[in-house]
């Protein structure tokens, strides 16, 4: 039997219903996170536990007891993960404010939802990828979480399929490159790392902070800005991260990178 967690409470998920009045559903009042539960361990717990904050903080919200720290959001969601048998598991909390009322929050209480499913990472490469013509990022001051701006990727995703592209690549509305459909996006040029900064509307991933991290403890040197396709283009290698993979991209429209692999500093598996 599938469970869930739903504000702490173990319930099944087959008779889950979720009560109205909901600002999420509502208004958008919220954030979710997606986790990967493996080994024992939820990877990246820090770095998911900050960003969880940071949008908290953004939206007027208080984090929950249960995932208030950064050792009790594993202790929860790994609890959940057991519950439903998964030695693997990708995780989702969603988050959204508790009560009804208009647009004036009622409350600063938060209201969350965990659920499991199961995990198997997919880090082959990227065969072809192209920019979104659709879709523009758009920063703002939620745009470094998760859910907010969701639509933008749904609607990318639905650009990426509709033209049969492995990977699509969002650019803000100056063409500044941003980020991919699910995850951000990397490229070396000349032993240079680079990616978009957050000022480009791209999602603060968490893969993104630990390949930064892992980088700079390698010694590479490291730019986040606003880069233009043609850098992307141009690079010597290319790759996409989030939580669930490193993946590299072999192809970029017509362009075939030289180097259709990672760089060496992330051929080994990273340090949370």
């Amino acid at each position: 039997m599938k469970r869930l967690l739903y504000n702490g409470k173990l319930l099944s998920a087959d008779t889950f219903q979720l009560g109205l009045p909901n600002r999420g559903l509502a208004f958008g009042d919220g954030f979710f996170e997606t986790l990967i539960f493996i080994e024992n361990h939820l990877r990246l717990a820090a770095d998911h536990h900050q960003r969880m904050q940071q949008a908290a903080t953004a939206l007027y919200l208080a984090l929950p007891e249960a995932l208030a720290t950064p050792q009790a959001l594993e202790t929860t969601l790994a609890a959940l993960a057991r519950a439903n048998e998964l030695p693997a598991a990708r995780l989702r909390l969603q988050f959204w404010r508790a009560g009804g009322g208009r647009y004036t929050p009622p409350t600063n209480t938060a209201e969350w939802l965990a659920t499991a499913e199961p995990f198997a990472a997919d880090d082959t490469a990227v065969a072809t990828a192209d920019f979104a013509r659709e879709t523009h990022s758009i920063y703002s001051p939620l745009s470094f979480c998760k859910g907010p701006q969701a639509w933008l990727y749904v609607r990318a995703a639905h650009e990426r399929q509709q033209r049969g592209l492995d990977e699509i690549i969002l650019c803000d509305a100056a063409g500044h490159v941003a980020e991919a459909g699910a995850a951000a996006i990397f490229w070396t040029k000349d032993g240079v790392l680079f990616t978009p900064s957050l000022a480009s509307g791209c999602v603060a991933g968490v893969r993104r902070a630990q390949v930064l991290r892992a980088a700079r403890q390698a010694d590479i040197a490291c730019q986040e800005g606003l880069f233009t396709t043609s850098a992307l283009i141009e690079a010597d290698t290319a790759f996409t991260a989030n939580v669930a993979a490193i993946r590299p991209i072999l192809q970029m429209r017509l362009t075939c990178f030289q180097q259709a692999k990672l760089p060496s500093f992330l051929e080994q598996p990273l340090a949370d």
